[in-house]
């Protein structure tokens, strides 16, 4: 018997070592395997945005430009000039920015900011303006949202969007990114640093909202990050 438990007790810190060797030797692979699965993403993500269809030209209630870009804004207020919305939403604003600095920087706003445009200052990130348009749209009675965003900006725009404001019907106004439309893209650093990094946030935006689908568009604007 005594045997026995010494032959156990001399076991067990060489049970110890080779399971701490078997884990040095599997987080290598592990961290390879999902580093390979995260680049592999990455270049899917990026050939789903180059292939986004055109912008579209529907009615809506509304359209809102999530701000990133002076593109996003002005196909926005062109699309308001031309009858495509009813009213417009520019989220994410910078408090510092006035409306006659927007209205200089975008002619066509100055003529419709008294009767059809809104401005949101709350929103901080994609979730805030999630948040901001989802009021602004319960308030004013929209059932049907053109969104003005970035190409490589639009799935997790949407994705927040649906989580916040499922009811309404969303349509995709992608602006293009210039760098992202060569064959030859992942050649440019900087590209792909913005393409992973928003891969990154997309997945972790589909991992939220599936985690906790209710609560997505239930709380309020998220501070900046």
């Amino acid at each position: 018997m005594f045997a026995d438990a010494n032959a156990l007790a001399s076991a067990a810190p060489r049970n110890r070592a080779a399971s701490r060797r078997l884990a040095l030797l599997a987080a290598p692979l592990l961290a390879l395997v999902l580093l390979t699965g995260f680049g592999w993403g990455t270049l899917q993500f990026a050939r789903d945005v180059r292939r986004l269809p055109p912008p579209v030209v529907a009615a809506a209630d509304g359209v809102v430009a999530l701000t990133g870009g002076p593109d996003r804004i002005a196909g926005a207020t062109a699309l308001l000039a031309g009858g495509k919305a009813g009213r417009m939403l520019i989220s994410g604003v910078n408090e510092r920015t006035t409306r006659t600095e927007l209205a200089r920087e975008n002619p066509r706003f100055a003529a419709l900011v008294e009767c059809c445009v809104d401005i949101g200052y709350a929103a901080e990130n994609t979730q805030g303006n999630a948040v901001e348009t989802a009021r602004w749209s319960r308030r004013n009675g929209l059932r049907s949202l053109i969104v003005v965003t970035a190409d490589f900006h639009m799935p997790r725009a949407l994705a927040e969007l649906r989580g916040a404001l499922p009811e309404a019907r969303l349509f995709a106004y992608p602006i293009r990114t210039p760098r992202l439309q060569p064959g030859q893209w992942w050649r440019d650093g900087e590209a792909m640093r913005l393409v992973a990094v928003e891969y990154a946030k997309y997945l972790r935006t589909l991992t939220r909202n599936a985690l906790a689908p209710r609560q997505a568009g239930a709380a309020s604007a998220p501070a900046r990050g």
